[in-house]
């Protein structure tokens, strides 16, 4: 089956995703949101790769360093043995800060025998748009497009620069490397330092996950799921990314084809929250401070999504020279989504800076900015809770009373609340208490539908949604409420196909989906093991995990018949949600254990 197969590196700055085979088929440069200067991905002719190429004898194996981000790719005929070490480098400098260029690195290690490879390099700059023009310079290989727009690359190398441009076969006899870089280097680099390059990396890597608790069960998915959500966060501002492409389809042939590397205010705030619990603090302080910054006016509304810098207009347009992801168009770059109303963010948002207070008051310089910002969510969502929206799948027909959205308006009253009593600030808080006992009252009378006997999608509506599965991790209703326990029944009944699930059966702008969002069966996993099956709940989990790909990577959906990951890749979300699930089973074991050492 062909799936999406590939390995993720980054350095926190950008990301590259190379295939089982060794291509580098997607990269953008200087940074995740630029034009690709790989992009074989979105067009197997047109777009650009970098691949290593051998005999059909070899046999290719593919796995990450042990707790890293480096990914070693194995190429081996009998005793001709050699590996691909690809990474972009990153690890701290003298003064604290880390050293994260934009760069890859594809460090070549002989192992053994004589082993032959043909190295095919191919870069098409800003999104394959014009002609890349190559030239060999003394020290490195440029590359040059000025159609669209100006740009260029530079590859260092201790190959010879004039065979890999003819693809001429080379015999390797000791270990050498390729330097992509989007600047020209000062010092001109050896094979050593690049060697150096790869093990300072390779510390930094191990330093990261040696601050992240071990758990019992599901130790390995954990860590992997938690370094690919360290790569999708952007350094400069703090901004997490929902994925590291644009344009995988959730299905295939289809035009559901989204750019995904923004900032979505609901999925980086619960990246956040995952982050914050395996105990990476910084992250989460920075996350806080990129919102803070969008935050300038008292009554300025928050988008649903940022640009990676902060921008607020993420103008959408079609690169029609692409044929996209086995042919599914169009390829988008910019996302019109950013002009949704989506009133959840105000709850998430909320309910990040109560975490945040809760996880580390004593070490938040910014209390007062806080603060401000509480007062002022519990202002908008007083004024616009009564409103209709888009919600959280953004449709992009007319807007409506979606349960989730009224859920998190809930959720940001009552977590001003408990930030109100935190600051010993109580002249609002009877005011405040008044207006969280009235959202939750309308939802109970609105969205619960007595013949479905189960929370709906939308007031007034009969369709079921995957999303009211969070209303227990949110804290509006308990796990074991009859009334919970009968939607997540319902849900399992209703959107549950095969064990994986649909975001929602009813048709949407674009026809039913034939794809499962892989984080809403994370969150039915989720909702079966707190009403206390947990034993289906493991058995899905379980089931689930073997979907990803041959790295432990989830994509944002997957298909229901075939099982291939489908949708941008790797997705922010997809982690974020395994790990919860994994620690959940975790924490188990260890309630568990404790019982067992107290009987």
């Amino acid at each position: 089956m062909d799936n999406l197969n590939y390995g993720i590196i980054g350095n926190c700055r950008s990301a590259a995703l190379i295939s089982k085979e060794g291509s580098i088929d997607w990269c953008c440069l200087p940074q995740f949101d630029s034009a690709s200067v790989f992009a074989k991905l979105l067009d197997e002719k047109k777009g650009g790769s970098f691949e290593i190429l051998t005999g059909d004898n070899y046999k290719i194996d593919q796995q990450y360093h042990k707790n890293t981000a480096i990914l070693v790719t194995r190429y081996a005929d009998g005793e001709n043995v050699f590996e691909v070490h690809d990474f972009m480098p990153r690890h701290h400098k003298m003064n604290g800060k880390y050293m994260a260029p934009p760069e890859i690195v594809r460090y070549i290690k002989y192992v053994s025998g004589s082993p032959k490879v043909q190295f095919k390099y191919n870069p098409k700059l800003e999104y394959a748009v014009g002609e890349t023009e190559l030239y060999i310079k003394e020290d490195f290989i440029a590359s040059l497009t000025h159609e669209s727009k100006y740009d260029t690359l530079f590859l260092y190398t201790s190959f010879n620069k004039k065979h890999i441009l003819e693809q001429k076969e080379t015999t390797l006899k000791e270990d050498g490397y390729f330097l992509i870089c989007y600047h020209e280097k000062i010092l001109k680099p050896t094979t050593q330092k690049i060697a150096l390059e790869l093990e300072r990396t390779k510390v930094y890597w191990l330093d990261w996950v040696d601050k992240t608790p071990t758990y019992k069960k599901f130790k390995d998915q954990i860590i992997r799921s938690a370094i690919t959500l360290k790569m999708l966060t952007y350094d400069k501002t703090g901004a997490v990314l929902a994925a590291a492409t644009t344009s995988l389809p959730e299905t295939i042939g289809e035009v559901r084809n989204w750019d995904y590397r923004f900032c979505w205010i609901r999925d980086a705030s619960m990246a956040i929250k995952v982050v914050s619990e395996l105990g990476h603090k910084n992250s989460a302080k920075r996350f806080l401070q990129f919102i803070i910054d969008l935050m300038p006016d008292k009554d300025e509304k928050l988008q649903i999504m940022y640009g990676i810098n902060k921008e607020k207009k993420l103008t959408e347009i079609s690169l029609d020279h692409l044929d996209g992801y086995k042919g599914s168009k169009p390829v988008r770059v910019g996302n019109a989504a950013y002009m949704q109303k989506q009133n959840d963010i105000y709850g998430i948002l909320m309910d990040v800076i109560y975490e945040q207070l809760r996880n580390f008051s004593n070490d938040l310089e910014n209390g007062e900015e806080l603060w401000n910002i509480t007062k002022g969510i519990v202002w908008i969502v007083g004024k616009h809770w009564q409103e209709p929206d888009k919600g959280i799948w953004e449709f992009r027909g007319e807007d409506r009373h979606f349960t989730f959205s009224k859920v998190l308006c809930w959720v940001a009253i009552d977590r001003a609340i408990k930030v109100a009593k935190m600051f010993g600030k109580t002249r609002k808080l009877e005011r405040w208490t008044a207006l969280e006992q009235e959202i939750k009252e309308d939802i109970h009378k609105n969205a619960w539908n007595n013949d479905i006997n189960a929370f709906v999608q939308s007031y007034g509506s009969r369709h079921l949604d995957a999303s009211v599965l969070l209303m227990e991790p949110y804290g509006f209703i308990h796990a074991r409420d009859p009334k919970y326990v009968s939607t997540v029944k319902a849900i399992e009944d209703g959107l549950s196909n095969d064990g994986l699930l649909y975001r929602y059966k009813n048709e949407d702008d674009f026809g039913l989906p034939s794809s499962s969002f892989t984080i809403c069966t994370f969150w039915f996993i989720n909702a079966l093991f707190k009403i206390g099956e947990e034993e289906k709940a493991l058995e899905y989990f379980e089931r689930l995990l073997s979907y990803s790909n041959h790295l432990g990577l989830f994509s944002e959906d997957i298909d229901f018949k075939t099982k291939r990951l489908l949708g941008n890749f790797p997705q922010a979300y997809s982690h974020l949600a395994l790990i919860e699930c994994a620690i959940n089973f975790s924490n188990k074991q260890k309630d568990e254990r404790i019982l067992e050492s107290i009987g």
